[in-house]
């Protein structure tokens, strides 16, 4: 049986990454309704659309098995933004979750195209089974970037995610240019591996090639727990 979270624990680690953006003056808030988070995220400019694994019209997201993060500058503007959800991949993996189109819509023979296709050749992916948390559709507005912004999302993300479900795994997907800059090493990732995910999808005009990165349950549990704020302070 799993320990649970610990929520002093959770909260310090959260509230580290918070006060972090609020030095760069972005205000975090954190949602659940993707009806909104797609309305957000579509009146915001110069962000690709949101894939359609966080999109309810395309792969409906169970109240508890999602989150989205917003930041906004001080006019109230998006700075940034991130989502997450749960897989029960418990009788699957993460390869089989991707090839089947699953991990984009919730029925793909209504909803994908005759040309549709996930290729996923990463031998970890399938490993990465039970309760698996995905992070993605981080987007950071030009004037914000270079700043650690993103590591800050993903310090938040990992610490809702650890409290809400205390996954398995927790996985994303990462385009090769952010590994060739050293940037996933930056996100504290412990694990990546190319052919995560050769991706076409015909009508969101998604043609994509990306590694997987991951982290265990037990590396998400220890990142979490770390009782060192300056530690963590150090990082921004």
């Amino acid at each position: 049986m799993k320990t649970l979270a610990n929520p002093l624990h959770v909260s310090r680690f959260v509230q580290v990454h918070d006060e972090a953006a609020a030095q760069k003056g972005i205000k975090i808030s954190v949602g659940f309704d993707f009806r909104r988070y797609v309305s957000i995220t579509e009146a915001t400019p110069t962000k690709t659309r949101t894939y359609p694994n966080f999109r309810p019209d395309r792969s409906p997201i169970e109240t508890g098995d999602g989150f989205w993060i917003l930041g906004l500058d001080k006019n109230n503007d998006v700075a940034t933004v991130q989502a997450a959800r749960l897989y029960d991949l418990s009788s699957s993996n993460f390869a089989e979750h991707l090839e089947s189109l699953k991990a984009f819509y919730a029925d793909p023979t209504v909803h994908a195209h005759p040309q549709d296709r996930c290729i996923c050749i990463a031998p970890s992916a399938k490993k990465i089974t039970g309760k698996v948390a995905y992070h993605g559709d981080l987007w950071v507005r030009r004037d914000f970037r270079g700043q650690g912004v993103p590591r800050i999302m993903q310090g938040i993300a990992r610490g809702v995610s650890f409290a809400m479900w205390s996954p398995d795994f927790l996985c994303g997907l990462m385009s090769r240019w952010l590994l060739d800059k050293w940037i996933v090493t930056k996100y504290g990732y412990s694990h990546y591996e190319p052919g995560g995910s050769i991706l076409r999808l015909v009508e969101e005009n998604i043609v994509e090639e990306e590694w997987i990165n991951w982290l265990t349950g037990d590396e998400l549990r220890r990142l979490v727990n770390r009782h060192d704020r300056n530690e963590l302070l150090l990082e921004f």
